[in-house]
């Protein structure tokens, strides 16, 4: 073989590479997950009426984020959470796509995670003991 056919194949795979990993990024399922917002690994889903709370933890670090269950125009949303014997830290206001993400160090502490889309709210209690 002679080097530019190996120039021409290797610039063939690199550009395959890059391909796939376009397509990695761009797949339906991650256009929706909320490590986007927190990191660390899923360990709630708080459903509600009007929406939903998905909570993460990495080490001590609780993440919280709320969406709403249609999106579209501004509502008034907010996410909270609270380590025990601590205060809260909330992200409340008008929001299209999501409140938050808050994040907190717990520890080893249990934490009370709380959400609302409009009318509808959700408290978990004291919960990741």
């Amino acid at each position: 073989m002679d080097s530019g056919a190996i120039r021409r194949r290797s610039a063939l795979g690199l550009a395959v590479l890059a391909a796939a990993g376009l397509l990695a990024f761009m797949s339906p399922g991650s256009a929706q997950a909320a490590p986007a917002y927190c990191s660390g690994h899923k360990v709630r889903t708080l459903p509600f009426t009007t929406g939903s709370v998905l909570v993460y933890k990495r080490g001590g670090y609780v993440c919280a984020v709320t969406f709403p269950g249609a999106r579209g125009s501004r509502k008034a949303m907010s996410v909270s959470v609270q380590a025990r014997g601590g205060r809260p830290v909330v992200d409340r206001g008008h929001f299209a796509h999501h409140a938050g993400p808050v994040t907190l160090y717990a520890g080893h502490r249990c934490v009370r995670i709380k959400g609302s889309v409009g009318s509808g709210s959700v408290s978990s209690g004291w919960i990741l003991c």
